[in-house]
């Protein structure tokens, strides 16, 4: 079983900066992808960034430019580095990995942007 911990959300206005984290633990040698999804009161969860290596990622389209997402496949971890926020990017950031058995998924770690 892959188990994973988010960390890094909080309070920030509009235009700050946040740095979400998350690290998988138990059996997570099998993870190919990692990713970040968001869900916001009343929406469906959406994928806002995923990654399988540097050279293989994506990028919702409403984030391209201020986000970055960055996965270590050794470590295990993965982070979105989240720049010029805005009202509309406040939701519960979900960490998600994947490998040939599954799909797992993080608590969730809230984001608001709020003045």
């Amino acid at each position: 079983q892959v188990r994973l911990a988010e960390s890094g959300g909080g309070l920030v206005q509009p235009g700050g900066s946040l740095r979400l984290s998350c690290e998988a633990t138990g059996r997570r040698f099998g993870i190919y992808a990692m990713s970040w999804y968001r869900q916001a009161p009343g929406k469906e969860r959406e994928l806002v960034a995923r990654t399988q290596g540097s050279a293989n990622t994506f990028y919702e389209d409403s984030v391209k430019g201020r986000f970055t997402i960055s996965g270590d496949f050794v470590k295990h971890t993965v982070t979105l580095q989240m720049n010029n926020l805005k009202f509309e990017d406040t939701s519960v950031y979900y960490c998600h990995a994947q490998d040939a058995n599954g799909h797992y998924w993080g608590q969730g770690t809230q984001v608001t942007v709020s003045s």
